[in-house]
């Protein structure tokens, strides 16, 4: 921006409908808000009540509700993906590129400087070049995700038209090197949905890689001191500025924890405690959340597990169905099985609390992270078997479970041996190490003035952009 007096940065914010994607773009609304920034930002109507109790009470933040285009298949009353089956998935992706009438009318109005977007909103950089609007395509993944998964040189020695599981199994060409080398099959076999079309429409891959070729700047949810290597590493392969947002911590949590957790946590020595939770859309399949629940029985630690199931699912009737006769009161006063929404981030931080058990999802791994909760990695699917490859290779900071290389089996022997490298064997060299580099992250991200630099950094490129 030349000379005279600073102009108000009007930004756009346009997540994907899902709860994974619509996060972080809070949270990153949240931060520019905080440094003047005025924020549009776009989500259909049934997603307002919820998103609006995320905003800073402060900021300068206004949401437009916009309408899902109708599609065959598509239930009109489903405003998000929470509820929805695969097949909706794919429908809701195609209702979104009819959204571009709507979208350009919009912004023709709002006249924003900049609009951040998503995977799956592709289209975006053209329609706003026709409006002198700079795009920001904004990734809610990890960076070694985004240089494993969505570069162009994934298909740099392919000879079909989508990677095999043999090819996801490797690297692509010029990776960064690192303590990852590889996946297994069973993970390979299923980041390869990432290059499958539907419906005719372009598979994920090809709109992400779109979205990177055309926007005016890639933004990364990361920084330099977790996923250098990866970020230099999507810097060569789009020619093109990266900027990042830093980790985007989340704030510490409001409230009180509720009286009910609060006196059972009370109950158990400090540290002891066992926090097991896959988040609200990923869910076990029968045999493995039986060999999890037993696995957690076995380590004779106290625990909370937090099982949820698809959407329609009688969740108590599932979990009688599932777990072995006589479970829950073999577990009495020492184990509790939750579903439902819990206050994670209260109990992450309760003094009871020692290890966290997840699936790997970024948000989850920064709150343990943020917290003494050792962390113990079960990834289950797409970028989660990545951050999982971060957080235990490159950082040593957890421990990822031993899973079968076909089909990623685990037993309840290799959940309990990954929590007692955390809780039992403390002063083994493994266990120690993780510890001393757990405290260091912890320090890293709970370090203010570093995470507002990430921070200022970003204001001070984007203003540079204009």
């Amino acid at each position: 921006m030349a000379g005279g007096e600073a102009k108000e940065i009007h930004a756009v914010m346009f997540p994907y409908f899902a709860f994974g994607h619509i996060s972080p773009f809070i949270q990153l609304a949240n931060k520019l808000s905080l440094h003047g920034f005025r924020i549009s930002f776009l989500t259909p109507p049934g997603n307002v009540s919820r998103i609006k109790s995320s905003f800073l009470v402060t900021s300068t933040i206004q949401i437009i509700p916009i309408q899902i285009p109708k599609v065959q298949g598509l239930p009109t009353h489903l405003h998000n993906t929470s509820e929805m089956t695969p097949a909706m998935h794919e429908l809701l992706k195609e209702a979104v590129d009819l959204m571009q009438p709507q979208i350009k009318t919009l912004l023709s109005e709002l006249r924003p400087q900049f609009v951040f977007f998503d995977f799956a909103h592709h289209w975006v950089p053209k329609l706003c070049s026709q409006l002198g609007i700079k795009t920001l395509s904004f990734s809610v993944f990890s960076a070694i995700s985004g240089a494993y998964v969505t570069v162009p040189a994934r298909f740099i020695g392919v000879e079909t038209e989508e990677p095999t599981v043999d090819d996801l199994k490797k690297p692509p060409c010029g990776y960064p090197q690192t303590s990852f080398t590889s996946l297994k099959a069973f993970q390979a076999q299923d980041l390869s949905y990432v290059y499958k079309s539907f419906n005719g429409r372009p598979a994920v891959y090809h709109t992400a890689v779109d979205g990177f070729n055309s926007c005016s700047a890639i933004v990364l949810k990361s920084c330099n001191e977790m996923e250098g290597p990866y970020v230099d590493f999507i810097k060569t392969q789009y020619q093109k500025p990266v900027l990042l947002t830093g980790p985007l911590t989340p704030d510490p949590p409001s409230g009180v924890l509720d009286e009910k957790w609060a006196t059972w946590l009370s109950q158990h020595p400090p540290k002891s405690v066992i926090f097991c939770s896959f988040g609200s859309e990923t869910f076990l399949k029968d045999d493995q959340l039986k060999e999890l629940a037993t696995g957690l029985e076995l380590t004779g630690l106290p625990f909370i597990l937090v099982v949820n199931f698809p959407g329609g699912v009688e969740a108590r009737a599932e979990l009688d169905r599932v777990l072995p006769k006589g479970f829950m009161e073999a577990i009495k006063g020492r184990g509790v099985v939750h579903s439902g929404w819990v206050q994670q981030q209260l109990i992450l931080a309760h003094e009871s609390v020692g290890c966290c058990i997840c699936h790997s999802g970024f948000s989850s791994i920064m709150e343990a992270l943020m917290n003494d909760c050792q962390l113990v990695l079960l990834p289950l699917k797409g970028d989660q078997f990545l951050n999982s490859k971060l957080v235990a290779g490159d950082m040593k900071a957890g421990v990822e479970v031993s899973r079968r290389e076909e089909d990623g089996y685990f037993s309840k022997e290799n959940i309990k041996e990954a929590v007692e490298t955390l809780m039992v064997d403390v002063d083994k060299e493994a266990g120690v190490s993780i510890r001393q580099n757990h405290m260091k992250w912890k320090d890293f991200l709970l370090n203010a003035e570093i995470q507002d630099k990430l921070i200022s950094n970003l204001v001070e490129q984007l203003k540079t952009m204009l």
